[in-house]
């Protein structure tokens, strides 16, 4: 299978899967399926994430920032590097949360509507960013991206045929 044909299956059953089970999670959400799609080299929903500055590194690093930011403004100090690394859980499949059925639902939105009932990951990004709420868009925004802009990019993109 290319790059350019890995589905929400392969997305979220293999990619985001195993980033949610490396950070100690027991349900897949958005920001698992953000860093999983930043992890598929080569495919186009990877590149305008590269293009936007947001390799897999900088969605870490922008999602620690979100996670101090949203502890802080409950009056609590922490450092993320501070902290010890999660201990990933092979004991367990994490199974899918309420963020990702969101933003699948939004996904199934997003225009064009062609290709038959095939997610792709460019139609995944979009419905990723298709919000102003969440840990996705506070770290998005931590990071200084313009997730607006990046999700024109994104609807451009399936306009041209990328899935």
């Amino acid at each position: 299978m290319s790059s350019d044909a890995k589905d929400v299956r392969t997305i979220l059953v293999r990619g985001a899967r195993e980033v949610a089970r490396r950070d100690g999670s027991r349900t897949i959400e958005a920001e698992h399926v953000l860093l999983a799609l930043a992890a598929m080299e080569g495919n186009p929903a990877a590149r305008l994430l590269a293009d936007a500055g947001l390799t897999e590194n900088a969605i870490r690093a922008a999602l620690d920032r979100e996670w101090e930011q949203s502890l802080a403004v409950a009056g609590i100090a922490v450092r993320v590097d501070s902290l010890p690394q999660a201990s990933p859980d092979h004991s367990h499949d994490p199974h899918i949360g309420e963020s990702v059925r969101l933003l699948l639902k939004r996904s199934l939105d997003v225009p064009p509507k062609v290709g038959g009932t095939r997610i792709g990951s460019v139609r995944i990004l979009a419905g990723l960013l298709d919000t102003d709420h969440g840990r996705v868009a506070r770290a998005l925004q931590a990071a200084g991206v313009d997730r607006v802009a990046l999700r024109t990019r994104a609807t451009e993109a399936l306009a041209q045929g990328a899935r």
